[in-house]
């Protein structure tokens, strides 16, 4: 396991399969203690969003768990929880100042491995004012080594794994640091049975596929497993497969995984009305707009 991207573009095919996973909220129902106790306290702390409180915290909880936009890098979900308090009336009205975006919203364009070593040195280039949105993610980071743990793979989670790596490559494709991410695998004996963890620094999940599959196995051979619409992009953006984890029907999605998906997909009958069928179930699970608009 390496923070290098090499790792991925001489990953070299062991099996005719290829299947990337996607870790938090997927394997690991860690997404709400992550976002609930981690994120939004420090979201609130950092960005001086106490005097709206509430609503600071249903707009992010919206942003990361409830909506398409579940499971994004923190920093683009950074932008956009901004953005929406600065547009949410409640706010508004109680005269609370929020975070100008448009220097974090410039980085993100620029860089291609949004993580905190990427942002460290843009910061020490001389763009102190990216320095407040360093803090909150370190501070996140430590907030989640110390909180999150003891969490276990999702039923039907190892017993799908077991089978899959009779016949696919598997990788970890995440937008999780991957600090974190071995330290999740490790802890619950499954990191050993994955070809790659792959975090965010080596990437967006769509170069993951792209460098670790693409042209090296069949299109209907590569499937990407994910719980957020950006699980879904990446595997099309790749021409690959999608089988969605059902956000709130985690344990149903891998239990229909094991018993169904995995046949489809090695037989080759997964792709068309089955995948289609699942994809429009998905979409549906989550919203576009917030409730409040």
């Amino acid at each position: 396991m390496s923070d290098n991207i090499n790792t991925l573009i001489e990953l070299k095919p062991q099996k005719n399969f290829f299947i990337g996973i996607d870790s938090d909220g997927c394997v690991f129902d860690t997404m709400e203690v992550k976002h609930k106790e981690c994120f939004t306290p420090m979201f609130i702390k950092h960005f001086r969003l106490q005097a709206a409180s509430k609503y600071a915290r249903q707009i992010w909880e919206f942003v990361n768990l409830y909506s398409k936009t579940r499971g994004i890098n923190r920093f683009p979900a950074l932008v956009r929880a901004l953005n929406l308090c600065k547009q949410r009336k409640e706010i508004i009205a109680r005269g609370v100042k929020v975070m100008d975006t448009s220097l974090l919203e410039d980085w993100i364009k620029r860089e291609t491995k949004l993580g905190n070593p990427s942002l460290k040195k843009e910061v020490e280039s001389g763009n102190n004012r990216l320095k407040p949105v360093l803090d909150w993610s370190i501070e996140v980071n430590k907030f989640i080594e110390e909180l999150v743990f003891g969490v276990p793979p999702f039923p039907y989670f190892k017993q799908s794994l077991l089978r899959i790596i009779e016949q696919a490559d598997v990788m970890v494709v995440s937008q999780t640091p991957t600090d974190a991410l071995m330290r999740e695998w490790k802890e619950h004996d499954i990191a050993k049975y994955v070809r790659v963890i792959a975090g965010q620094e080596l990437g967006t999940k769509s170069d993951h596929i792209r460098l670790a599959a693409s042209g090296k196995y069949e299109n209907n051979k590569i499937l990407m497993i994910g719980d957020a619409p950006g699980d879904f992009k990446a595997a099309k953006s790749n021409n690959a497969l999608f089988y969605p984890i059902i956000p709130g029907k985690e344990e149903q999605s891998w239990e229909r995984f094991f018993n169904e998906a995995i046949d489809k997909f090695f037989s080759g009958s997964y792709a068309g009305n089955y995948e289609q069928n699942l994809i429009s179930e998905f979409d549906a699970s989550l919203p576009e707009l917030p409730p409040w608009v």
